[in-house]
């Protein structure tokens, strides 16, 4: 771009330098002409009697002139034919010979000749003598040329000039811009090199202070940092969980197996340790499951899950009746996993018809977030049933606890919910509802 930019300004100042260099020897051509015209008289028998001296020394030299003039016309003094030329011009093939009528002026070149290309200024005049005899003014045709290459001498240094000082700018142009690029981008560098550093294990985050410009990208890059450290992390940890709590069923297995147990005793007590494995292995995948705070994840909308999870349970609780109404905000979105996004749903949408009456009431609001930030959501469930007494709240929220035993459970949904919650920085909060009478979950995700 700076070779096509400079480029174009070397075309366009050498135009411009040739068309005022072409206007001056123009004008200069129609000054000769004028100078000609004043010194030029006419003699008591009405002819015109040329001056004897041009008003360039040129005009008086034979050879190596490079200016010529000449007059067309009838009763030239000195004229041959009906031509007077300057001394330049005598015996030389030159364009002098067409008359031109009265005050046309005309320009004209470069034009080629024996002596070389040329510019040719003419202009027709009509001379009356006052002092002559002569009743009709006569009709003359006033030429003056100039070789090109004077001016083709002026265009070439100036192009010389102009090539040298735009070189010149170009290079410092040059070098600025590599200087000012590899200051721009040395805070993307310092990212790269931090980067490399987390990588070989040197530091844990993008800790340097980077400008304002990549705030919003390093602070995504460590969340996305801490999201994958936390992700393996909970891998790591729910497969120690599950290999630790698979030991004692097992142990109890081998040892009623070296033990020579009778076989219907041996089969029961397989049976019950299978059923406890089984329930172990369920409640593991069930960790494992939520995946956890995404940074770059796409943005889920609440309703059509929501209607999927919601028609599930109305045919589970076909017997009570629930009627479940939505209040979601068509801008309502997820930001992480769909899984998680079903479990949150799954979870407090079920606990809502276990504990209904008659009305469940799911709700989604947009939090809104500042400049450049996405939003948040508050996700709330409702129901009119017997809620939950204020001081109960933090012992319900136990992992297998359960509000009523006779109630068909294990008492780890809402257990879950806070796992995922504890994953994507969300906050649970358990109050009695004022619209419908019951408990109302809400959980709430800030804008990030």
């Amino acid at each position: 771009m700076l070779a096509a930019f400079l480029g174009l300004a070397f075309f366009a100042l050498d135009r411009a330098f040739y068309d005022a260099a072409e206007s001056s020897l123009r004008d200069r051509l129609q000054q000769y002409i004028y100078s000609y015209l004043a010194a030029a008289d006419a003699t008591r028998g009405g002819s015109l009697l040329p001056p004897e001296i041009g008003p360039d020394p040129r005009f008086d030299r034979p050879v190596q002139s490079g200016l010529y003039a000449g007059i067309l016309g009838e009763k030239i003094i000195g004229a041959k034919g009906n031509q007077w030329r300057s001394p330049s011009a005598v015996d030389r093939d030159l364009p002098f010979n067409a008359p031109l009528p009265r005050g046309e002026v005309r320009f004209s070149g470069p034009i080629r000749t024996a002596q070389g290309d040329l510019f040719v200024m003419a202009q027709g005049v009509d001379w009356n003598s006052s002092g002559g005899s002569a009743k009709e003014p006569l009709h003359l045709t006033f030429y003056v040329a100039e070789e090109v290459s004077g001016l083709r001498e002026q265009v070439d240094v100036y192009r010389r000039t102009l090539a040298i000082w735009l070189g010149a700018t170009g290079l410092v142009l040059v070098l600025l811009l590599v200087i000012v690029l590899r200051w721009s981008l040395a805070p993307l560098r310092k990212v790269t090199a931090d980067l490399a550093r987390v990588e070989r294990g040197s530091q844990d985050h993008l800790a340097s202070t980077y400008p304002t410009e990549l705030s919003g990208l390093t602070t995504s890059l460590n969340a996305f940092i801490d999201a994958e450290r936390d992700r393996l992390k909970r891998y790591r940890n729910t497969l120690s969980d599950l290999a630790h709590s698979l030991k004692t069923p097992l142990a109890v297995m081998r040892s009623q197996l070296e033990s020579g147990e009778e076989g219907g005793t041996l089969r029961w007590t397989v049976l019950e340790q299978v059923g406890r494995m089984d329930e172990i292995v369920a409640y593991q995948l069930s960790r494992a499951a939520t995946s956890g705070h995404q940074t770059f994840a796409a943005p889920l909308p609440i309703e059509p899950y929501a209607e999927e999870i919601v028609s599930s349970l109305e045919k589970v609780y076909a017997n009570k009746g629930v009627l479940c109404e939505f209040e979601i905000a068509p801008a309502a979105r997820f930001h992480g996993d769909q899984g998680d996004l079903l479990e949150l749903l799954g979870n407090l949408v079920e606990n809502g018809f276990k504990w209904a009456k008659r009305r469940v009431l799911l709700t989604a609001n947009v939090i809104p977030g500042g400049s450049g930030r996405r939003t948040g959501m508050e996700l709330a469930v409702e129901d009119d049933g017997p809620g939950i007494d204020e001081e109960n709240v933090d012992h319900l929220l136990q992992r297998g606890v359960r509000g009523d035993e006779r109630v068909q459970g294990h008492g780890i949904g809402l257990a879950i919910v806070q796992d995922i919650l504890r994953a994507y920085q969300g906050e649970l909060s358990v109050k009695r509802s004022e619209a419908l009478g019951g408990a109302r979950f809400a959980i709430r995700f800030r804008p990030r």
